[in-house]
Order: structure tokens, then sequence, then C-alpha cells
């Protein structure tokens, strides 16, 4: 698991695995955000055993599932809602981290210019300028 930071206050990941838990709680997170809909692949562990789990250990959660291509400010304007709630850091996950980090740029487009956007997800490998257009 790969823990790439977009701010301070939120990260993004690939899946994680109920077992990663321990070591996402170790790094400081205090809440997850789950962007991956059950089922995507075989293997992946299903977002209500997480939930489960996270929540014993301390963790607020939010299963938010988004189809992968589909991230859209809908999204962005719901996980907006629930982090006012939600204690911080907060590390979301989908399959990649690409959905997450999507709708972390969207969230962000009030808040922050738009290279400040493209720097944050560029630095943490992911390339937003096709959804973000850089100020001139």
């Amino acid at each position: 698991m790969e823990i790439k930071h977009l701010s301070p206050d939120f990260a993004v990941s690939p899946q994680i695995k109920i077992t990663d838990l321990e070591h996402i709680w170790n790094a400081g997170f205090r809440s997850i955000i789950c962007n991956r809909p059950n089922g995507e692949a075989q293997d992946q562990d299903n977002a209500e055993d997480i939930e489960a789990k996270a929540r014993d250990m301390g963790f607020d959660f939010l299963f938010l599932p988004v189809e992968s291509g589909r991230a859209a400010m809908p999204h962005a304007m719901q996980t907006r809602k629930a982090l006012a709630d939600m204690q911080s850091p907060v590390l979301a996950y989908c399959r990649t981290g690409t959905r997450c980090t999507v709708i972390w740029s969207l969230m962000m487009i009030p808040v922050l210019e738009a290279n400040e956007i493209l720097s944050a997800t560029s630095a943490a490998g992911y390339d937003m300028s096709p959804l973000i257009a850089a100020d001139d």
C-alpha cells in the first residue's frame, strides 16, 4: 500500500486491506474514505468489512463508491460535506487512487488556484491536467 499526500490533511492510496488498518492508524490517519465499489476485483476486501474493523479501531469511515472514470462534482460535494464531520487527516482509497484524486481536485477548485491543485496532484504521481485548466 502506497500512501500519497495531496495536502497535509488528505492522502490517497490504492485499494487497502483490513490488515493495512493498523499501519494506516499508526501513520496518523483518523478517517478513511472508500471510493471503490465492492466487487471490482475478486481479491479486494469488502468495504463494509473494512469499515467495521476501522470503526472498531476509532476511525471515521465514509463509503462513497464511484465507478471508474465517473468521478464528478457531485462526489466532490458529498465528500466535502462529509469531511466537515470527520477527523483528519483523511486517507481516501480506490483501485489506484485516481478517483480519489479527481474528487479531491474538484473539491479544491474553490479553495486553491489551478496550478496549486496540479502541483499537488503531480507531486503525488497523478496528472489532473485534463480535468483542471492551468492558470496562464
